[in-house]
């Protein structure tokens, strides 16, 4: 997916520690610090655009999909905050080396994965890797930069997170369009191997160590629990809709609920006990947090949610390259940064939250623009119908998104910035994994749902086709039966039989395949209309929750 949210502030309070003298070697450890951020974004932005391509050559289902990008995200989020305390506690760079050496091994796992399930948890495992590595690398730039210097290397951060956004879904689709060593979608994980070991290898020449004196213990159990109770929310959103939703998944939904009731009790007493929660509970008391956090976690579902549907609503259905919908994003990709720049520095400080609000409804715009040009262009939509839909989408991100967290955080004690920061991260991205799970999971959903209809549509355009291509009657019932199997009784269209390769074309002499195709690709583009209307109603949400933030600027 197109990673927005990661802002990656350092989990807990650093500036507060005595600075050593400068590191003459810190500008060195700072390019490191960069290509390990560029590695993990380039690689969460890069996933999304090879998901058909993982989809065809493993056999993949729905939600073994969603699986891939919920699962990295969903551990990603648990381990963010632990992952900061682990550098504050047993050294920084350390942690930094840790993570990055598990996420090169996560990422060969990736690679050679030979089953959905292998790769999905071969994801979580790279999410939990990045969970330690990322929290690392502002903390690191805390410590090692002079204050005066401090301006300048948040700026290159923030052009590097900048560029990874727009480069994601481009480097994606070259990869899968230049298939080196004939990998396909595995280069996309493989490319992290060489990129990984000269970040471990210069990061231990150049990186020193530092520690915090003043570091809060890690909270296991209270991130435990709160992953049990997520697991226990997200596994139901995904799974039940393919299992036709068994009593189990409904049970799982109800039990999360006292599941977090003792998560929050737990912290109550771990603050009490030692003061080291994982969930800093107090900052919840300001409004502006608390609705701050909320509007976070409802919006990030929304990009995460469409970009997934997107890729395979193009190239599932409408038979787009990876390269094709790569450089689609463009738009979208160049418009964010920018939009957010203008944002931070000039719009949000003299405008506050209508800053936000005029985000929202520029986003909204966007998508109901997109809903037109789908329904209007149907299948034979371009890139260039696209670009203003994407642009106005983009566009109303960066407002949003870019000051959303200094909002957050403007009734936030300085002393709390770091705990604070580290909760809106973890929030962002468990935002993003509900997002992929509803969303998806309304989308694939919409495209099951078409299934009678389909099939009486198909039906009769193909055995018109077949009689007219001259097969005799036992031949055109022996060939639909295997039409129903392989295609038109599939309850999702993204996933047909991978002994069906071939056996369509087989048939076809001209108009079958054509009739076949044409369908399927109206399911999508009606699939994925339904699910903007939904994206839109989620919007419609975040505007509202924004009235109760507080109106003051965000800025002299």
């Amino acid at each position: 997916m197109v990673d927005t949210e990661r802002t990656t502030w350092p989990s807990e309070p650093v500036l507060q520690v005595a600075q050593p003298a400068p590191d003459p070697r810190r500008w060195w450890a700072l390019a490191v610090l960069l290509v390990a951020t560029f590695m993990d974004l380039l690689d969460n932005n890069i996933v999304t655009v090879a998901i058909p391509n993982i989809q065809q050559h493993l056999g993949a289902s729905p939600t073994s999909i969603q699986w891939m990008n919920a699962g990295y995200t969903l551990a990603f989020a648990v381990m963010l905050i632990t992952g900061g305390r682990l550098g504050d506690i047993f050294g920084r760079k350390r942690m930094f080396l840790t993570g990055v050496a598990g996420f090169m091994a996560a990422s060969g796992m990736c690679a050679i994965a030979q089953s959905p399930e292998f790769l999905v948890g071969a994801r979580v495992v790279q999410g939990g890797a990045a969970a330690v590595m990322v929290p690392q690398v502002l903390a690191i730039i805390h410590v090692s930069f002079a204050r005066e210097e401090v301006g300048k290397v948040v700026s290159l951060y923030a052009g590097i997170v900048g560029l990874a956004i727009v480069a994601g879904p481009l480097v994606g689709g070259l990869l899968l369009q230049w298939n080196p060593f004939g990998l396909e979608w595995r280069s996309i994980f493989a490319v992290n191997l060489p990129v990984g070991a000269v970040a471990l290898v210069a990061a231990s020449a150049w990186m020193r160590e530092s520690r915090s004196p003043n570091a809060r213990r890690p909270d296991g159990i209270g991130m435990i629990l709160v992953a049990v109770g997520l697991l226990l929310v997200l596994f139901p959103l995904v799974q039940g809709r393919e299992l036709g939703w068994p009593m189990w998944s409904i049970v799982a939904m109800v039990i999360a609920v006292p599941v977090f009731a003792l998560f929050l009790r737990y912290e109550r007493e771990k603050v009490r006990r030692d003061d080291s929660p994982l969930l800093a509970l107090n900052l919840f008391k300001t409004g502006s947090f608390s609705v701050g956090v909320g509007t976070q976690l409802l919006f990030s579902c929304v990009p995460a949610g469409f970009f997934i549907t997107w890729t395979v609503y193009l190239q599932g259905g409408l038979g787009w390259s990876a390269l094709h919908t790569g450089l689609t994003t463009i738009p979208f990709s160049v418009a964010v940064p920018v939009a957010g720049g203008l944002a931070v520095r000039y719009i949000f400080p003299k405008y506050g939250r209508r800053c936000l609000m005029v985000g929202v409804a520029v986003m909204t715009s966007g998508v109901l623009s997109y809903v037109w040009t789908a329904h209007h262009f149907a299948t034979t939509v371009t890139a260039w119908h696209a670009a203003p839909s994407l642009l106005l989408i983009g566009s109303g991100m960066g407002l949003l998104v870019a000051p959303l967290t200094g909002m957050i955080l403007i009734d936030v004690p300085p002393h709390e910035a770091g705990a604070a920061s580290g909760i809106i991260n973890a929030t962002g991205q468990l935002g993003a994994a509900v997002g992929v799970a509803l969303i998806g999971g309304l989308f694939f959903s919409a495209l099951a749902t078409g299934e009678p209809a389909r099939t009486d549509r198909v039906t009769s355009q193909v055995q018109q086709a077949l009689v007219s291509q001259g097969h005799s009657s036992g031949e055109v019932t022996r060939l639909m039966a295997e039409l129903r199997r392989c295609d038109i009784h599939q309850p999702d269209l993204s996933l047909v039989p991978a002994d069906c390769g071939g056996r369509v074309s087989v048939t076809d002499r001209g108009s079958l395949t054509n009739a076949l195709a044409k369908v399927r690709a109206e399911e999508f583009v009606s699939g994925f209309v339904k699910t903007l209307w939904w994206i839109v109603g989620a919007l419609a949400v975040v505007l509202c929750l924004l009235f109760l933030l507080p109106a003051r600027r965000g800025g002299p």
